[in-house]
């Protein structure tokens, strides 16, 4: 086994930390996929490239929209009830890719069948909700795992190996944006560390929105919410005291890291050098080549990174996948929660 000075930084999580065999992508699981809209078909579109993905039924309220979606895909099985496919003894991991407010419920049944489930972020509508699935999962001795894609991205995995390595120092400040707010809220914790506990949390705006998350009196996180229809940056950046990281364009599922680390620890280069910037080290991690998904949203191929690591976390007998785990999931829940009281406050 490789030492993390040796290793690739992008490499997984689960693999760096010796949890799961890569090997394991070619674990055999029986999706389900409940619900057959686009969001479902990407993730299917997705599977077919993860070596142990067998996609086995899918499932719909409307029969005629099931059988289609079937026949796109070359299903074998569809179904006009949500019941009866988490039921079929051909599924073994159900993927939840409904509406938001219908997650828990769809969980929840697929829980209570006893499948393993992959649900689409937002996991809840509040983190009380999700504490229900997780509790659920947990009595059934099932998978729960939170959809949340951008932690299983290269880009993101090497971010993460910068921050615990040290590299840019202890970590001050994080900036995001995105309008949905589950993404940006997610960098927090991926800076800062699951276990932190915000000091204070301001937020405001409802169309158009921003939130301040204070760990004590000297770090923050800087987030904002701009409309769909804007121009936005949908960048994530990434401020300690030796250096700073910059997931690129879309920060949400990116596919380069910038890495700054001037050579004068806690002062910005170019006031130690007239104006010069820091050194400058980029990497680049393109998609997957094996995915083909016709008019994707941005970079939707990434989705068989969470795929691969469902698989070898499932192999190696675990039921949580490291990048994002129960209290990575929960703490952000509780963070949109309170974010989302007060945007909508009266």
């Amino acid at each position: 086994m490789p030492t993390q000075e040796t290793q690739d930084p992008s490499t997984p999580l689960d693999v760096r930390l010796g949890l799961t065999d890569p090997k394991d992508v070619s674990h055999r699981l029986r999706w389900g996929i409940l619900g057959a809209g686009n969001i479902s078909s990407q993730w299917v579109r997705s599977l077919q490239a993860c070596p142990g993905a067998e996609v086995a039924a899918v499932a719909a309220r409307d029969p005629e929209r099931a059988e289609q979606f079937a026949d796109r895909h070359s299903i074998p099985e569809a179904f006009g009830n949500y019941s009866d496919m988490v039921h079929s003894p051909n599924v073994d991991i159900v993927y939840v890719g409904t509406i938001t407010r219908l997650h828990k419920q769809h969980s929840l049944l697929s829980i209570a069948a006893g499948k393993h489930v992959l649900c689409e972020k937002p996991l809840a509508e509040n983190v009380g909700d999700a504490d229900e699935m997780y509790r659920a999962a947990e009595e059934k001795g099932v998978m729960l795992q939170d959809g949340m894609w951008t932690r299983f991205f290269p880009a993101v995995e090497h971010a993460r190996y910068a921050i615990e390595t040290g590299i840019v120092g202890d970590v001050q400040l994080v900036q995001a944006d995105f309008f949905d707010p589950i993404y940006t809220i997610q960098a927090a914790p991926l800076a800062f560390g699951k276990d932190s506990k915000p000091s204070r949390i301001t937020a405001s705006g409802k169309r158009s929105g921003a939130a301040i998350i204070e760990y004590g009196e000297t770090k923050c996180a800087v987030l904002t919410f701009p409309p769909f229809n804007c121009e936005l940056a949908e960048t994530t950046e990434i401020i300690g005291t030796k250096g700073r990281l910059t997931l690129g364009q879309p920060g949400h599922c990116p596919t380069d890291l910038t890495i700054r680390v001037p050579p004068t620890n806690g002062v910005p280069s170019r006031y130690r050098t007239q104006g010069a910037p820091a050194p400058v080290q980029h990497h680049v991690y393109p998609l997957p080549w094996g995915v083909s998904i016709p008019r994707p949203f941005p970079n939707q191929h990434g989705f068989l990174y969470q795929a691969e690591a469902v698989h070898r976390c499932l192999g190696a007998g675990m039921l949580v996948c490291p990048q994002y785990d129960k209290q990575d999931s929960l703490h952000a829940m509780d963070l949109l929660t309170e974010i989302t009281r007060q945007r909508y406050a009266a």
